[in-house]
Order: structure tokens, then sequence, then C-alpha cells
């Protein structure tokens, strides 16, 4: 297959995704008042006549392998079965594209001399537009005024919320703006409604950390805890479990921030803290309104950790995340934040640490033999390891080489046998997690490694 080089972005938001499939067209350069294609039809003049009159421009037309230039429409513009009625508003174009193609974030990014429009899919960010830095503003303004912000305020980062609907498709955004250099810089979160495919089943436990999980928030009361950075899917695993538990007898609060997904059944709270609404205000009133269980967005502060805590001791089950590198450290996060081990002990029922890996694609993986360059310094590759398998890329998955993301966990519930170290605050539990046979999020990824599903390079990060 003959090689084509990268088309810059501003070369290819010339068409829309619609018009590359119809005529089976890719445009890789546009210079001296000509706009130059790729095709793979072998008699492309009545074509050529009909995309002068589409584009109102000297059309010149390349032939290339069917192939290729099923590769570069695959690579360059993503397309799923869905279709959505786009208005003539380029903003609202960009969005329902977002949201066609699976993208989790937008983000608006203006430079010295340009602009350009990045969407995150399967974990990684990807340039889609660029834009004259004049009509920057525009659209800028077109987003602030949707979210209910201050158009004139660009001095301070403001955070706002639209709401999307177009037939049956709706969803909501986050949107956050942040002052930099050269304007405003603005970050758009996809946030879908749809609960259908939030099944704890369906997010990468296998099935003895299943039944673990199962075991701890099927408990009256205490603390569940799930750990991570950004972008890792614990607000989806918390959504999942309260899926789970949302039944006709049972009270359920939530305070978020933000809202994500909408469950029915679930009393759900907005954060807001420009009024006085944060996480310890939200608790101290949950607790008045006879709760079975409660769900925090995030253990930040030492006051949200104190009143969780209470929660759990006066017989709630309290769900939350926090920000700490594996299970273990939440306990010594917790320690940290003036939390005293004896309550830490008492109350936290399991701590879960996640991180999402991206799956390779089935139709192009292909596997390698296993050599010790492949993988970090000292590291002991296990001798049932022979082979390994490496992202391609091919048109099922627009040729990144992967396709989905999968979650992989580390669970320890705590135990009577745990306390002497939570007590002593110990660094690490290595050997008592080996000894109870818990895999650890490296064991996990390495799994993962094992049975075909992701790459050691996906994963390079988590198996150092």
């Amino acid at each position: 297959m003959k090689l084509v080089p990268n088309i810059e972005t501003s070369v290819l938001q010339q068409i829309s995704p619609e018009q590359a499939y119809h005529y089976r067209i890719v445009p890789y350069a546009n210079k001296n008042g000509a706009f130059h294609l790729y095709t793979d039809q072998n008699s492309p003049e009545a074509l050529q006549g009909e995309l002068q009159i589409v584009f109102d421009k000297e059309i010149v037309l390349k032939t290339l392998e069917s192939k290729t230039l099923q590769t570069l429409l695959s690579k360059y513009y993503r397309s799923n079965s869905q279709t959505f009625h786009f208005s003539q508003d380029f903003l609202d174009q960009i969005l329902f594209r977002a949201k066609e193609i699976g993208s989790s974030d937008i983000h608006f990014e203006p430079y010295q001399n340009h602009a350009r429009i990045r969407f995150r899919l399967d974990g990684k960010l990807i340039e889609q537009f660029t834009i004259p830095l004049e009509e920057y503003p525009v659209i800028i303004n077109k987003i602030k005024i949707k979210a209910n912000l201050d158009i004139a305020e660009k001095r301070l980062p403001q955070d706002g919320r639209i709401s999307i609907k177009n037939g049956p498709t709706e969803f909501d955004i986050r949107v956050s703006s942040l002052p930099i250099l050269a304007g405003e810089k603005i970050v758009l979160r996809i946030l879908s409604k749809d609960t259908n495919e939030v099944e704890l089943s369906h997010l990468g436990f296998t099935d003895a950390e299943l039944k673990t999980y199962l075991h701890s928030v099927k408990k009256p009361n205490g603390i569940l805890l799930i750990s991570g950075p950004t972008g890792s899917g614990k607000t989806t695993t918390l959504y999942a479990t309260l899926k789970q538990l949302n039944q006709p007898n049972t009270n359920i609060l939530t305070i978020e921030d933000p809202i994500e997904y909408t469950l029915e059944g679930v009393n759900q709270v907005q954060l807001k803290e420009n009024i006085g609404l944060d996480f310890p205000t939200a608790l101290r009133t949950f607790l008045r309104q006879d709760p079975d269980i409660i769900m925090v967005g995030e253990i930040r502060d030492v006051k949200t950790a104190n009143i969780a805590i209470r929660a759990a001791l006066t017989g709630h089950l309290v769900l939350s995340t926090i920000h700490t590198n594996s299970a273990w450290a939440t306990v010594s996060r917790l320690i940290d934040m003036g939390i005293p081990p004896f309550l830490i002990a008492s109350t936290l029922n399991l701590s879960v640490a996640q991180r999402l890996v991206r799956k390779l694609c089935s139709h192009c993986k292909e596997a390698t033999p296993t050599t010790a360059e492949d993988f970090p310094p000292n590291f002991e590759i296990p001798k049932t390891l022979s082979q390994h398998y490496l992202a391609k890329g091919c048109t099922q998955c627009h040729q990144t080489g992967y396709k989905g993301r999968k979650a992989i966990y580390e669970i320890i519930p705590i135990e009577k046998s745990l306390i002497p170290q939570i007590k002593s605050n110990a660094l690490e539990i290595d050997s008592y997690l080996k000894e109870n046979h818990i895999p650890n999020l490296q064991d996990n990824a390495l799994r993962l490694i094992q049975e075909g599903i992701t790459s050691v390079a996906e994963v390079y990060a988590i198996i150092s």
C-alpha cells in the first residue's frame, strides 16, 4: 500500500465527513486557487465537474488505490452509522460530531497566529479543526452564551453547563474556561445521560474482583473509596454501583461536580461552591435527610473526610473518590489529612484503585515475540509470556490500532488483619497482597498483555 504524507488539519476540515465518504475524496492541498483531492475513481472526469460546482473552485484530482483511500478516510474522517441533521452553525456541528464519534472532551485553544480544536478520543487528544484567530472569539462567545457565562469576563476562570437536544439525542456538556496567554482556553466535557451501558459487569472487573466488590457494597454502613487520576473512570464505576444499589426501599443521595449521568430514583445534588453549597455543607444536610446511601463526588479536604467518616459511623454507606496512586495509598492520604487511624480501620470497607487502558483492535493486532527491550528495565517477564501484541492500525480502528477501553482494578478489602498496618501507617503491603492472592494494578495490566487485550506500550507506565 502506498504511503501518503500526513495531511494538515486546515486542509482536511475543508470538507465534511459526509462529503468525504459520499464522493470518496480526501483533500491534501489547497493552493494557487485549486483544491487538490485524492480519489479512488478510475474515471474522475464526471466527479471533477460535480465537485467544482459543490466547492465553487478549480478541482485537481489524484487517483489512489481504493485500499489506500479507505485508509485515509478511516484515519481522518471518523463516522458512525448514526446521522445527525446539522444546522448551519459551526459550533453545533462540532458538538454533534464530537458526540457522534464518542469524544469525551473538546478543547478550544488559541495561539499567537491561529486557534485549534481538539477532541479526546479513547483517552488521546486528536486535532480536528484549525480556525483563524479573528473567528475564535465569536465561537467562544457562543459557548459562553449557551452556558450562561459572563461574556465580558475574560480575566477569571468560569464554569457552566449546556444542555443539548436534537431529536432523540440528548446530552449535557460541562464548560470550563481558563484565561491563558493568547486568550481564553475552553474545555467542554460531554456528559452522557444514558446509563444503559453503565453496568458493573461491563467495566473490567475479574469474576473474583466483582465478587469482592459486591460483598463490600452490600454492607449497610462503612466507606468505599475509589482512587485514580483524572479520566480513569472512577465516576463511571460509582454510577454503576449506585445503579446496582438503587432499590425502591433505599434512599440514595449524591453530591456531585458535575452530575454526569441522570439516575431515576436517586436524589442528585449539583455542587455550587459560589453560593456556599460545597461537599461538607451538602453532607451535613444529607445526614438530616434520612439517607441509606450517600455518594460524594470527591473527598478533597479534611472537612469532607471527617463528615464522611461520621456518616459511616452512624450507619450509612458512603461512596466516594479520592486522588491517590494506589488502593493502599488511600489509607496514607486519609491519615495525612488528619483522620485518626483507628477511625479509618473501623469505617473503611474497601479501597479501590483503577486505570483505563485502550484495548487493541481485534482486526489488526499483530503478535510479536517477547524481548526484554519491549519492557521496562529490570522488569521480570513471566516465562509464559512468549509473545505479545502490537497495535498496527486498520480501517476498523481509524488507523490507531486500538478500539475501546477497559478498566483495570486494584481492590483491597479492609480486613482485621490489616488494622496493624493502618495504625502504623505502613507505606506498602505487597507481601500481604501476595499472601492473600490480591492482584495489584501491575498484575492486572500484565494479565491483559498476556490475554492479548492490550499492548505493552499502552500499560508501560503502569508496569514500570
